[in-house]
């Protein structure tokens, strides 16, 4: 079905053009488009983040080489870097956010029976942002320090099968606690988050959402002690304790009792103080519950190194969001093929395989395949050294 067909076609459809017209429709991307319309957008973008383009000018030098082959992949309008520059800077960024959201529901279902190795009911979510340093002539929006620029992507990710489920991207000024604001809680989930989302208030919410959540407390913490449970020291658990808080405030944020967690930490010598609102699961289970956020540190740190989201191609905060949004898109396309296909590689190797075989006529299932994956180190292997003589 394939045949003669380059891999970034093949991947392209498993996206449903449908949903993106849909999207496009919404915001009116394509009023008075002639030429270049939003699809032809979207996909130069894919190709950079597929192929780790550096800037507008390698993209639109790399995609006109291939002259009328590009037809084949999928574009319909010439491409030029002054169109393509003004349809980042101009084109709603909630096209391609609305078009992301719509890949979403489908990864979260291919990864659903992914085991976490823990024994809950529910989802799981873990609570995160990282910031992206800025150049602070060429982003003035995006205030952090007097000496530094920044943006913030906060992230909630679900964490059977590692899948950003809401995203939002502010000036890295905005505290992480403020997301907290813009959440659909869900009922009957978990969320793990650090201390920076440590507002009572905000934490509320989960409770009378009836929706659970673990974090960290702070030292300073003042509670007074209701109850105790008996303990597994032997499980590095120090302390089950029921707990209200006493001051004022804190206390008014949130009224109801917390449950406070103590554990040992062997692999570090250290000792770790969790809060959740949830009473039932044993204490062990908690723990190993905060252990699984460090995912979403994982994640950032995959997407920053694998797809463009640290060097812009356009300066405005509509031209970065729509980056940002379109990188993300390729990271669930990724996603739901490796899951569709049943690929064994993993998303480094996918990536790492479509960045130098995009245009290859190879079947998709085969270019991933253990066969192809010995063939790209093969042909990395025959490279020549540098200095060698």
């Amino acid at each position: 079905m394939n045949s003669g067909r380059a891999l970034f076609a093949q991947m392209i459809d498993h996206l449903s053009i449908h949903e993106f017209r849909k999207c496009v429709a919404r915001y009116r991307g394509n009023h008075r488009v002639r030429r270049f319309s939003c699809w032809d957008q979207f996909l130069s973008m894919a190709f950079a983040q597929f192929t780790f383009r550096e800037s507008l000018r390698d993209i639109v030098a790399c995609l006109g080489s291939l002259g009328s082959a590009r037809y084949h992949l999928g574009f319909r309008g010439g491409i030029s870097r002054s169109t393509l520059a003004d349809a980042n800077e101009s084109r709603d960024w909630r096209i391609f956010a609305d078009f992301a959201q719509t890949l979403i529901p489908e990864a979260r279902r291919l990864y659903r029976d992914h085991d976490l190795g823990v024994n809950i009911d529910g989802n799981l979510y873990a609570l995160d942002a990282t910031i992206i340093d800025v150049c602070m002539g060429l982003f003035p929006w995006a205030v952090f320090k007097k000496t530094q620029h920044a943006i913030k992507l906060h992230t909630q990710m679900d964490l059977r099968g590692n899948i950003p489920s809401f995203l939002r991207i502010s000036a890295a000024k905005t505290h992480d606690v403020n997301f907290l604001d813009h959440l659909a809680i869900e009922p009957g989930a978990f969320y793990v988050m650090d201390r920076g989302y440590m507002d009572f208030a905000r934490l509320h919410r989960f409770t009378t959402h009836a929706a659970f959540f673990v974090t960290r407390a702070r030292k300073n913490l003042r509670f007074r002690r209701i109850a105790s449970s008996p303990t597994e020291r032997t499980q590095g658990i120090l302390c089950d304790q029921t707990i209200r808080l006493i001051w004022f405030y804190t206390r008014k944020g949130y009224p109801q009792p917390l449950r406070r967690i103590r554990v040992y930490d062997a692999e570090r010598n250290r000792r770790l103080t969790f809060l959740t609102n949830n009473f039932v699961l044993p204490a062990r289970t908690i723990a190993d519950l905060y252990r699984l956020r460090w995912q979403i540190e994982l994640f950032f740190k995959w997407i920053k190194q694998h797809l463009r989201i640290k060097a812009f191609f356009g300066t405005s905060a509509n031209a970065v969001k729509t980056q940002i949004w379109i990188a993300v898109t390729v990271y669930l396309l990724i996603a739901i093929v490796r899951k569709r296909l049943d690929v064994e590689a993993s998303l480094h190797e996918m990536t790492q395989i479509l960045s130098v075989s995009i245009f290859e006529k190879t079947p998709v299932n085969q270019a991933f395949s253990p066969e192809g994956m010995k063939m790209l180190k093969y042909e990395n292997h025959k490279q020549m050294n540098l200095f060698e003589l």
